[in-house]
Formats: C-alpha cells, sequence, structure tokens
C-alpha cells in the first residue's frame, strides 16, 4: 500500500530552492490540485521571473516562461485562445505586486477564467533580498537596512483585500503553510480555485503567505515561526471573496 508518493504532475528534477523555502511545498499543493482534477495533459503553467522562474523545470504539464510581471497578460493570451485548458499562473510577491501590479488588477477586474498562484515572502527574494511591496513596516531588508519606513517607502499592499474590492473577481483567499494544518487548508483552497476555472466561473486567486530563510536571515525553524508571529497577523488568512458562496448565501 502507497502511503505517500510524489504528485504525478511534478517531474523529477530536483528543486533548486534554498533550504526551508515553502516554495516546494507549494508546487506539490498546485500538483496535488492537478492530479486531482485529472489535467496535467490540458494544464498550461506560466513561470514567473523570481525564485519561481524555472518552475517549468518541476511541473509535469506545458509551461510558458513570461516576462516580469506579465504572467497574467500570458495566461489571458493563452486561455481565450485555448478556452479548453486549463491556465495557471505561479508568481512571486515581487512579480506580481510591484512590476506586475496592473496585469493583475486588470485580469482580476475581466474575471479572466484563469487560476492565479500568488506566493507572498514578504521580499525580493531571487534578486538579493531588496524591499518587496509587501515588506513589512519596520522589516529590515537590503534596501531598508533600519526596517521599512513607511513615511518613505509606504505601506505593505495587501493585495487579497484590494483585489476583493474590485466587482470582477470570482475568488479571492490567503492561505499560509507554515504548519500541518495551514498546508492542508491551503490544499483545498487551491483545488477550489482549480475547480472554479473547470466550471467557468472566473479568476480565482489564491496568495500564499511563505517564508525566505536565506534573505530574512533566519534558520528555517524561526523563518516560521516568524511567519505565524508576524506576517500573518498583517495578512490574516481567510477567504476575501467568494461569489458563488455569496449567490448560494442570497
Amino acid at each position: 500500500m502507497v502511503v505517500f508518493q510524489k504528485p504525478k504532475s511534478l517531474t523529477d528534477a530536483e528543486l533548486h530552492y534554498c533550504p526551508g523555502c515553502t516554495h516546494g511545498i507549494i508546487h506539490r499543493l498546485v500538483a496535488e490540485a492537478i492530479d486531482t482534477l485529472g489535467v496535467e495533459g490540458k494544464t498550461i503553467g506560466v513561470a514567473p521571473v523570481g525564485c519561481a522562474v524555472m518552475a517549468y523545470n518541476y511541473f509535469a504539464c506545458d509551461m510558458v516562461e513570461a516576462a516580469h510581471g506579465r504572467a497574467p497578460a500570458v495566461a489571458t493570451g493563452l486561455k481565450r485562445s485555448l478556452p479548453e485548458n486549463v491556465i495557471f499562473t505561479y508568481q512571486g510577491d515581487g512579480d506580481l505586486a510591484s512590476i506586475g501590479m496592473a496585469e493583475t488588477v486588470h485580469a482580476a477586474t475581466r474575471n479572466e477564467n484563469i487560476t492565479v498562484i500568488f506566493v507572498n515572502n514578504a521580499i525580493y527574494g531571487m534578486t538579493g533580498g531588496q524591499m518587496a511591496p509587501t515588506s513589512l513596516p519596520g522589516q529590515v531588508t537590503q534596501t531598508s537596512p533600519y526596517g521599512r519606513d513607511v513615511t518613505v517607502a509606504g505601506y505593505p499592499i495587501r493585495v487579497c483585500e484590494m483585489l476583493a474590492k474590485l466587482d470582477g473577481p470570482e475568488f479571492i483567499a490567503r492561505v499560509a503553510v507554515n504548519n500541518v494544518k495551514n498546508v492542508k487548508a491551503a490544499g483545498k483552497t487551491i483545488l477550489k480555485a482549480f475547480q472554479n476555472q473547470i466550471e467557468g466561473k472566473g479568476f480565482s486567486l489564491v496568495e500564499v503567505v511563505s517564508s525566505c530563510p536565506t534573505n530574512w536571515g533566519m534558520t528555517p525553524v524561526k523563518a516560521l515561526e516568524w511567519v505565524e508571529n508576524n506576517m500573518i497577523p498583517y495578512y490574516p488568512l481567510g477567504v476575501y471573496k467568494d461569489r458563488s458562496a455569496e449567490v448560494t448565501e442570497q
């Protein structure tokens, strides 16, 4: 009897991520959703610029590489030209919430029938640990060595709260992968986001609160504790918009 195995929608390639990075967990959850729905053969993922730039090596489905921040625009083109395919983007906070914010907002407000996986680790990971749009007030980064000063850099962008105010999107939710309970909940939420697309409901975004031990200057264990004690209080978990549930309640 098989108790635990690698999802079929992941390749055998060795992950390049830093020790303790939670990208590997999130990759697995996405792959499990694809396996559960049986759509690997018609799924196309859009890889970002950032730590997950080589996601095309890890997912067994077809993958397209997008320019920095342009994944929602590329995904829109793919879905409109191949409406029977399942299209998802996998993006970090620098990619989605900074240079790609316009593409994110407009894809959401048009309710494009795509699934967006948004990894928020509050920092620019691949390029050395600069302050990101999601870096917390007072957070020390390479470009904010004395902590993020909100009087100069402004406040972090809460993507879910912002997108949930739009009329367009179908489903907006925030999850985390810092403990077993949250990982299980994250898997169910990601599965729902893919199911929404298959049912033709429209734009679904799942923000995953993540850790970056290397650029935070912490051990993997301390980084997960920092997620619990600092990130989740600022970025509360939960469903921020679910139009189907709203209709059901009415």
